[in-house]
């Protein structure tokens, strides 16, 4: 059972945006305040590709062959994490937090993980692989408390 005190920070991302909360009650029925929001525009891949990919002629084989295209939405998802990856170091050596519970899909929370540097990392008491962003702050604290209290 992981113990959500007083001061813990919750973090609530999913690749174009991050929710920061602090816990300003006890362990056993967390109260969650919005201390931070953070957002990116990501519009689709399609949207931001320039144009067709790339093709090469083949030798000894009379087709072409297509060069993958950068994918810049996921491009962009990876560089939100290492961003919030930056701020939660930054928060970290500012002694704002001493304890931490990342929120995010799966993959974001793995690309999270892969960045985050160790003083951020030996904070992090839980983490829950679901997507919250869009979720009312009371539908997050329930999630939570059943998720890492209970």
């Amino acid at each position: 059972m992981t113990q959500i005190k007083n001061g813990t920070w919750v973090v609530v991302a999913d690749g174009e945006k991050a929710l920061f909360l602090r816990n300003i009650t006890d362990g056993k029925d967390p109260n969650l305040e919005v201390i931070r929001k953070e957002e990116q525009d990501n519009l689709k891949d399609i949207d931001q590709s320039a144009n067709r990919p790339g093709r090469v002629g083949q030798v000894g084989n009379m087709g072409k062959s297509a060069y993958e295209d950068t994918d810049w939405h996921e491009l962009a998802k990876d560089r939100f994490a290492a961003d919030l990856a930056d701020i939660l170091y930054d928060r970290v050596h500012k002694g704002k937090f001493d304890s931490l519970v990342l929120v995010a899909s799966p993959g974001v929370l793995g690309e999270l993980r892969s960045k985050l540097h160790q003083e951020v990392s030996d904070k992090v008491i839980g983490e829950i692989p679901k997507t919250l962003t869009n979720h009312p702050i009371k539908d997050i604290e329930d999630i939570v408390k059943a998720d890492l209290v209970a």
